[in-house]
């Protein structure tokens, strides 16, 4: 009896071994290659599947999106700039069966692929190019990376360049000229105003002219203006158009009393005061030896 309860206890545990052996329990997002003597049969999952002990193997693949980190790579533009680089990568099998049998290790292939494709175009872009157009860069990355693993049945969605280190002195002179392209839009913006705002007065200057009591409205807008502000010195602005009345009364009161001569005169007496001058000055002696004689001066 001890010898067949061993005997039965030996054959329980080997029918154990077997189910361990031949039962493999699949997730959702897996499949199993099945390989029967070394030759693909198919491919099976998810849920509860049954291999023959010994005979069949089994190759476990995870159908998720992966997101792999390229590592940074030193690159040359082409404007011979030297940057480091650095981008994320996001694929998934699409077909197991040849993701094990196309390829050893899909995922050290795509990596290798991803890196290599990251060189060879970033290689071909400025460093202006590198910076500004980084979306049309990443779609053509992840097209050329896709075109490479189909065969592998992987499917790469999505390449993102997530970094771009450029030299210290490098950064020094983007930053010069992007001061300097600010500054001169600030100047081409400045006259732009300038010419808007003299065209603006132009136009303000001939609606004026139509209209003058237009301006007598606008000095008093200025004076409400001034008045607003809590200054200590107040500007008063005094217009030309006041005081050409008082010039006329003051000129013509002038006139009568005699004070200042009349414009038409005016010019032949100042012609003819040099040569008054010069007639006192050929006088001058002949009128010295006059008073000589009459004080008996030999």
């Amino acid at each position: 009896m001890t010898a067949v309860i061993v005997v039965l206890a030996i054959i329980v545990a080997l029918l154990i071994l077997l189910a361990g052996a031949s039962i493999r329990i699949l997730r959702e997002y897996e499949r199993g290659v099945i390989f029967r003597l070394g030759r693909l049969i198919d491919q099976k999952g998810p849920g509860l599947i049954l291999l023959i002990p010994i005979i069949d193997r089994m190759a476990r693949v995870d159908l998720r999106t992966i997101t792999m980190n390229v590592p940074a790579q030193d690159v040359i533009t082409r404007d011979n700039v030297t940057a480091r680089v650095n981008a994320v990568a996001y694929f998934r099998v699409v077909d197991a069966n040849r993701s094990v049998t196309e390829v050893e290790n899909f995922l050290q292939a795509t990596s290798q692929m991803a890196q290599t494709t990251l060189r060879s175009v970033l290689g071909k872009a400025d460093l202006d190019t590198l910076l500004a157009e980084r979306e049309r860069l990443n779609e053509e990355i992840q097209s050329i990376i896709d075109q490479q693993t189909e065969p592998w049945g992987v499917k790469v969605t999505t390449v993102e360049i997530k970094d771009v280190e450029i030299p210290a002195s490098m950064q020094s002179a983007m930053a010069r000229q992007a001061e300097a392209e600010r500054i001169r839009r600030a100047k081409v913006i400045d006259a732009e105003g300038e010419a808007q705002a003299a065209s603006r007065l132009a136009d303000a200057g001939d609606i004026i002219a139509r209209n003058p009591t237009t301006l007598q409205l606008r000095y008093l807008q200025t004076l409400r203006d001034i008045g607003n502000n809590e200054n200590t010195t107040v500007v008063f602005p005094m217009p030309m158009d006041l005081l050409e009345p008082l010039q006329k009364v003051v000129g013509q009161m002038a006139e009568r009393q005699g004070t200042a001569p009349p414009e038409d005169d005016a010019a032949p007496q100042l012609d003819a005061a040099p040569e008054g001058l010069e007639r006192f000055d050929r006088e001058a002696p002949e009128r010295a030896e006059v008073r000589r004689g009459d004080r008996g001066t030999p």
